[in-house]
């Protein structure tokens, strides 16, 4: 059945051919659009669908998630904005609280995240394990994260658990959790922090990303977050997908991220919930970077599944245009993904879309933690 949307005052569709379109229609026939254009020369439909004169735009692809864990860090929320540094101490926290769970109550727990990101217009997410670090924790994990999403990605090397030895958790994660998540992964992440006392060294990190490269896990990596390091490099030397957060760069870092296919994905509600320094998107932009946004909704850095929050955030915080922010919040998104078929609106991707109570989707930003979100269709 083919169904016709009409009555749309703005359609951001990503297009670089079609562009912004107004007083535009569009047709789906199932999860594929048909045809994309002005209204007053929509073909005929098997149903019509009238939008109310509202803004539509391609649906939010959030690329950095970690939605299976159990447990509160409220407290250590506060206690942050009462002035104590993050260090990454607290997953340990969450580590145990989620080993605890059932599988039904991570599922229940998994399924509400997964409603409110899609009540606020994401149509896709990318799941990360990270929470279990143990063998059967972490295949547990990425088994129930499959359930919602297709994007899961195996964050064994999250940190290295309490009474573990480095080494011996690094062997544990490139031998038998690999081999135990890589049927239930897509992607294979490490944290790269060689000043953090938790997260991985370049060499640690090399040796986990090759380990899932061999497993055929695509990579990606938590990068440059903390301070200056070698995530940004090691990302692009390995050819992986995305080095997400970004937040200390070298002039090198940029360079390499501009003359590579990796994703520069900024996380700004990391910088939000830890009052640390937003990353400069203005500068990776302005040398021709790809940048996308995320929430990197997680219980202790950023306990927001809100995309069009990113979106206010970005264009804020670390000067992107409104227009940036939503491209980066969707089509950058589908890039960090390497997906070709979402974060546009035009004939033959997938009907992924996002309806705003708003004429124009400047909305998402000039309109900050306002529900303005109302509709569309996929899901996560």
């Amino acid at each position: 059945m083919t169904v016709l949307y009409t009555g749309i005052a703005e359609l951001v569709t990503n297009d670089p051919e079609l562009g912004v379109l107004t007083d535009a229609a569009f047709v789906t026939a199932g999860d594929v659009v048909l045809w994309v254009g002005q209204a007053s020369a929509a073909p005929a439909a098997d149903e019509r669908v009238f939008l109310g004169e509202r803004a539509v735009v391609p649906g939010f692809v959030d690329s950095h998630s970690h939605l299976v864990f159990a447990g509160d860090r409220g407290a250590e929320f506060a206690a942050r904005m009462a002035g104590q540094p993050y260090d990454g101490g607290g997953i340990a926290a969450t580590m145990a609280a989620t080993r605890a769970a059932s599988d039904a109550e991570l599922r229940a727990l998994v399924a509400a995240r997964v409603a409110e990101m899609r009540a606020q217009g994401t149509t896709t997410v990318e799941i990360k394990s990270g929470y279990g670090l143990s063998v059967a924790e972490e295949a547990r994990a990425l088994a129930i994260a499959a359930e919602f999403t297709s994007e899961t990605t195996f964050l064994g090397a999250h940190v290295v658990p309490p009474g573990v030895g480095r080494a011996e958790y690094v062997d544990l994660v490139t031998g038998q959790m690999l081999t135990a998540c890589a049927e239930h992964a897509r992607w294979i992440d490490v944290f790269c922090e060689p000043g953090s006392a938790h997260a991985f060294d370049a060499d640690e990190a090399r040796a986990v990303l090759s380990a899932g490269r061999a497993a055929g896990l695509g990579l990606r990596v938590h990068g440059n977050q903390l301070g200056p390091g070698p995530g940004v490099a090691l990302a692009v030397e390995l050819g992986a997908a995305s080095v997400d957060h970004c937040t200390y760069l070298t002039d090198a870092d940029v360079d390499a991220l501009a003359n590579s296919d990796t994703v520069a994905t900024l996380l700004p509600g990391v910088e939000f919930s830890t009052r640390s320094p937003y990353p400069d998107a203005r500068r990776l932009l302005d040398a021709g970077v790809t940048v996308a946004l995320a929430t990197d909704c997680n219980p202790g850095t950023c306990y927001s599944s809100s995309m069009p929050f990113m979106i206010a955030l970005a264009v804020r915080e670390m000067g992107m245009t409104v227009t940036e922010a939503l491209w980066a919040a969707t089509a950058g998104g589908a890039k960090a993904l390497r997906r070709t078929d979402i974060g546009v609106l035009a004939p033959g991707k997938r009907a992924d879309f996002t309806v705003l109570d708003a004429p124009s989707h400047l909305h998402l930003a000039y309109r900050p933690g306002v529900p303005i979100v109302v509709g569309g269709s996929g899901r996560p």
